[in-house]
């Protein structure tokens, strides 16, 4: 945050730049961030558009499309407008009434099911337990943790969480709200619990849920809940939580995309001229070509696409972590090492991914007899390590210089203290 602030950065490619020399490097950082940030965008349009099905909707053909249109219509409009203070204000709303919406449903919906006991004995135990490790194989295990791991390093990552980060007032106010996080992912466990309930409660197999499963698989499962356990007025309320909760979080992707494109591909390859004006004109432009994208990826696609693109977005994303992370705190990686790395996890984690038919983020390897399955974001991004530091001892044995490093060493002081 202080290293932004005393030198104008607001992409991680900005700082990524600057520390390195790279353009190329800068340029891959922008890139992976862009193609990662699409599908989540889509994912947020697929919330919405099972919402509208719910309210009982057609959500097939043109007449079909119109709510989803309308809505990202108004969703472009303020954000290209307003900018980020816009998301910024209604996140608020958002936030309470997500607050609201999953208080209710774990107080309510079990109270109707005969508690959280009969709950998890309806499930089945293999919905419930993690595969103990054996002599063979670490099971489920090493699958969770990776897949722990992985998550918890991608998050911040992204670029709207960057983006999210560098707008903030001070290094203070960020550390405030990194103080509040466990209470946010405390909610984010309740919001889990409802798939439980869903199990427990059977109303995938409810015939007049029946089409709405049909056309949008488990990911109609809590609207169905909330339509099955709640008068119809408390209804629009957790639906409205489901849209607002879905509109925020994509404009401000659609802004940090934008962001990466005008000042990492624009600007640096395009027009290195770009006045302050024309900077914001170029990014509120492709602000609304991605949500316009999003709309005609979600319209023209089927909805496994989305799934199997973000599946392969958190696996690209975490490739961005040497360059971005490790050069907080050290410069010893040089930019042709990282860029080699980045390369070879982006190609190893993809090439896991497509093997397992996009199905999966689990890939298991082998060592010694015993298979280890984990989250395959995690064994790309240790690829990425190992080339990175294998091409940055060669660099250096070659005698090849290293390129300007434009930050200083005080830049870094509220980094190592914290």
């Amino acid at each position: 945050m202080s290293i932004a602030k005393r030198h104008g950065y607001v992409t991680a490619a900005d700082f990524v730049n600057a520390r390195y020399g790279s353009r190329m490097l800068a340029l891959a950082i922008a890139v992976t961030g862009i193609v990662a940030t699409m599908p989540y965008i889509a994912l947020q349009l697929v919330g919405i558009e099972v919402v509208i099905g719910a309210l009982g909707f057609d959500t097939t053909g043109f007449v079909g499309d119109l709510p989803l249109i309308i809505a990202f219509a108004i969703l472009a409009a303020y954000t290209y407008t307003s900018g980020l203070r816009a998301p910024a204000m209604i996140a608020i709303v958002k936030d309470v009434l997500i607050y609201v919406t999953i208080a209710a449903a774990v107080i309510v919906i079990p109270a109707k099911l005969g508690g959280f006991g009969h709950i998890f004995s309806a499930v089945p135990p293999a919905k419930l337990l993690l595969k103990a490790p054996d002599a063979t194989s670490l099971n489920g295990y090493s699958a969770y943790a990776t897949l722990a791991i992985g998550s918890a390093l991608a998050l911040f990552l992204y670029p709207h969480s960057v983006t999210a980060i560098l707008s903030s007032s001070s290094g203070n106010s960020i550390r405030r709200n990194m103080a509040m996080l466990p209470a946010y992912s405390f909610v984010l466990g309740l919001l889990a619990l409802l798939g439980y309930m869903a199990l427990a409660s059977g109303v995938k197999d409810m015939p007049q849920y029946a089409p709405y499963f049909k056309a949008f698989g488990p990911n109609f499962a809590v609207p169905a809940l909330f339509l099955e356990y709640f008068p119809s007025w408390f209804v629009g309320v957790a639906f409205a939580a489901i849209g607002i909760g879905a509109l925020v979080p994509a404009a401000i992707m659609s802004i940090a995309a934008a962001n990466l494109y005008t000042r990492n591909i624009h600007r640096e390859f395009v027009n290195r001229n770009m006045s302050h004006d024309q900077e914001t004109h170029v990014a509120k432009l492709v602000s609304l070509i991605v949500k316009v994208g999003a709309v005609a990826f979600i319209l023209g696609l089927p909805l496994t696409y989305a799934i199997q693109l973000q599946l392969l977005g958190g696996i690209w994303i975490i490739q961005t972590l040497p360059a971005i992370v490790l050069g907080l705190y050290t410069r010893v990686l040089d930019h042709r090492g990282l860029l080699a790395g980045w390369a070879a996890g982006i190609v190893c984690g993809t090439w896991m991914a497509i093997s397992l038919k996009l199905a999966s983020s689990i890939f298991t390897i082998h060592l010694f007899g015993l298979a280890i399955p984990g989250y395959a974001a995690v064994w790309s991004l240790v690829v990425n390590l190992v080339v990175s530091v294998a091409v940055s001892v060669l660099v250096r044995a070659m005698g090849m210089a290293h390129a300007e490093d434009r930050t200083r060493p005080e830049d870094y002081l509220d980094v190592v203290e914290g």
